[in-house]
């Protein structure tokens, strides 16, 4: 074995002077150049700011607290909080609040309440943990037909909240399976007859509802003070698009660390993808696999030129990690990393051998590939304390919720992407894995495989809901992440073509200054 890999070493080396017939992508590049390398900041107009928003903030904590204030008017302040992105300045709070109210709740009492009352309370509780019952919905049904009412279709508001509301559905709640095709069958009529403001909502909510989006709709220099991409030409240019992604797992201001290092690990898994996918022979990425795998420095030698340079940063990336002193968690993400990189491997070989695998076999690797299990683990590195020895063991155990991430964030990109894939090279995705072992159509494959990532959405609500396994805020790596693959992948390969969606999210976020 170790004779075989030696040879297969020098091969790949002594290849200094024919160039191999490589498959190349042809990714578009960045649609955004050097606008996000310059940065200036005025820490005294920063500071203001702060200031000036300590007592807007005490006056909505002062709100969140009242006891004067009915229930309906109070969930809708913390809803607003909440769509906002601002929990986390009232968490605790909020917490408190919430626990209360469910106590007290009483389903009765939803009997004369609106549609867009009740469905705002449903996600209020939902978003937050709890298994509010679906059953509140059932007074919107016709008693004979069994139905919703089509007089429900004139508070277009209330139809809005209610796809929305859908959207949080578990398995087994079949009234919000019909509430969300009936929502949106008669949103998309309604939209036809809408002008101005509401039918821009309307529009929205059906392109993106908002329990699988962006809650915030920073790029570093980093990438370019490598000069990475000048040396990988073959990569997808997309730093703002990818941190825009990490951005979603945590909107607050004290996780500024985590987006940084989970950022820098998300580029490196994307040249580490571009290279397995769009630009490495076969015996380069054997090479690539044995080096990532060894993890020392001594392994770059055995690897071409061009290779090098990703495989020394990715050393020293991690190395530059341990000043956080979490060996423990540093370790894992490393662990996760050499996984994902034989399961890069592996889509190689078959790549290479013109071979589609079984759909069983196709995803145990493709859910790795999806990348979901690297990045949440890196994300624990800048989390500080909450990552107890008890959380990181529950992380490595390979938990449901991220099973299911994962083959949500794998179906939904196969989906859309596999007439792309088809284009340059022989390939096996997930639809073309189900088609051969199951004998069926694309387009029937592509229907299955849409309702796998709907009861995938389902079950990932459920595992939100408490009591859950660990805290919730150990959960948002997994649902931001989650939730921005569905933002890329839903309609279109929004990554490798961010004009069709990222460049929106971007440009609102980055671009545009919110009104104040």
């Amino acid at each position: 074995m170790a004779t075989t890999e030696a040879n297969t070493m020098a091969q790949a080396n002594s290849q200094t002077t024919i160039e191999p017939v490589r498959h190349l992508a042809n990714f578009p590049p960045s649609i955004w150049g050097d606008q996000f390398l310059s940065f200036s900041l005025d820490n005294s107009q920063l500071e203001a700011y702060s200031k000036a928003m300590e007592q807007p903030k005490e006056n909505v904590r002062r709100m969140i607290l009242n006891p004067a204030i009915d229930t309906n008017e109070k969930l809708g302040l913390i809803y607003c909080v909440y769509r906002l992105g601002l929990t986390y300045n009232f968490s605790k709070d909020i917490d408190g609040q919430l626990d209360e109210l469910f106590k007290q709740l009483n389903l009765q009492s939803y009997n004369e309440a609106d549609l867009y009352t009740i469905s705002i309370h449903f996600q209020v509780f939902r978003h937050f943990g709890y298994r509010f019952s679906c059953d509140v919905f059932n007074k919107f049904k016709d008693s004979s037909s069994g139905k919703f009412k089509e007089d429900m279709t004139r508070d277009v508001r209330g139809m809005i909240s209610l796809y929305e509301s859908a959207q949080l559905r578990i398995r087994g709640e079949s009234i919000l399976d019909e509430a969300g095709a009936f929502a949106e069958s008669k949103l998309k009529t309604i939209e036809k007859t809408l002008d101005g403001t509401l039918a821009q909502q309307v529009k929205h909510v059906l392109e993106r509802p908002f329990n699988r989006g962006h809650q915030m709709v920073e790029a570093r220099k980093w990438w370019k003070d490598l000069d990475l991409p000048a040396k990988t030409l073959y990569v997808r240019d997309r730093v703002p698009e990818l941190y825009v992604w990490i951005l979603a797992f945590f909107l607050e201001p004290y996780y500024s660390e985590v987006r940084i290092i989970t950022t820098k690990i998300v580029l490196l898994v994307l040249v580490l993808d571009d290279t397995y996918d769009a630009y490495a022979t076969i015996e380069e990425s054997r090479l690539l696999t044995h080096a990532i795998n060894r993890w020392e420095v001594s392994a770059m030698l055995q690897l071409p030129e061009y290779m090098k340079p990703l495989y020394e940063i990715l050393l020293n990336e991690y190395d530059g990690f341990y000043k956080h002193g979490r060996t423990n968690v540093i370790e894992t993400s490393k662990k996760a990393f050499q996984d994902l990189a034989r399961s890069y491997h592996q889509e190689s070989e078959w790549r290479h051998a013109k071979e589609v695998p079984s759909f069983e076999e196709y995803m145990k690797i493709g859910t790795t590939t999806s990348a979901h299990n690297v990045l949440s683990k890196t994300a624990l590195i800048g989390m500080g304390n909450i990552v107890t020895r008890e959380a990181l063991a529950w992380y490595e155990s390979y938990p449901k919720i991220v099973q299911l991430s994962e083959l949500i964030g794998r179906l939904e990109d196969d989906v859309v992407s596999v007439e792309f894939e088809r284009e340059r090279a022989p390939t096996a995705t997930s639809v073309d894995a189900y088609m051969k072992t199951y004998g069926v159509s694309e387009n029937v494959a592509v229907k299955i495989l849409k309702k796998l990532v709907e009861n995938g959405w389902k079950d990932l609500n459920e595992a939100c809901l408490k009591p859950t396994e660990v805290s919730l805020d150990l959960l948002a790596p997994i649902i931001g992440l989650t939730n921005m693959t569905d933002v890329a992948y839903r309609h279109n390969d929004g990554l490798t073509f961010p004009e069709k969606t990222l460049k929106e999210y971007i440009t609102l976020l980055f671009c545009v200054p919110v009104p104040m």
